[in-house]
């Protein structure tokens, strides 16, 4: 009978670790859906261009003052373009890492969980 007792005990145990693992999920999902609402701006040459982008890196739009548009320099204008996404990137990444941090390698694993 002792090993009855282990065994119940065991899927006791089982329970409760499906149980955590399940709330885990669940605040992974509620987690990831802030992510998409999360709004991170990205800016370059003083917000001159400014890029807008969710925790995710999903860009939603991106706004050009016209006193950089120099039909002569395309190039300080495609600078000024990958500096802000690079800049959202980079706040993107550290939100990212604050909320999904604490999942620890499960976060990037897209809920596999």
């Amino acid at each position: 009978m002792a090993g009855y007792k282990g065994s119940m005990a065991g899927a006791q145990g089982m329970q409760n670790l499906m149980k955590q693992a399940q709330k885990m999920q669940e605040e992974m999902r509620e987690t990831e859906a802030l992510l998409d609402d999360w709004e991170i701006v990205g800016t370059a040459g003083g917000e001159a261009v400014v890029v807008y982008m969710n925790a995710k890196k999903k860009i939603d739009g991106i706004e050009i003052d016209k006193s950089v548009i120099d039909p002569e320099d395309e190039e300080m204008l495609e600078d000024l373009i990958l500096a802000a996404i690079n800049d959202g990137y980079k706040k993107a990444d550290a939100v990212f890492e604050e909320k999904m941090g604490k999942f620890g390698a499960l976060g990037g694993m897209g809920g596999l969980l």
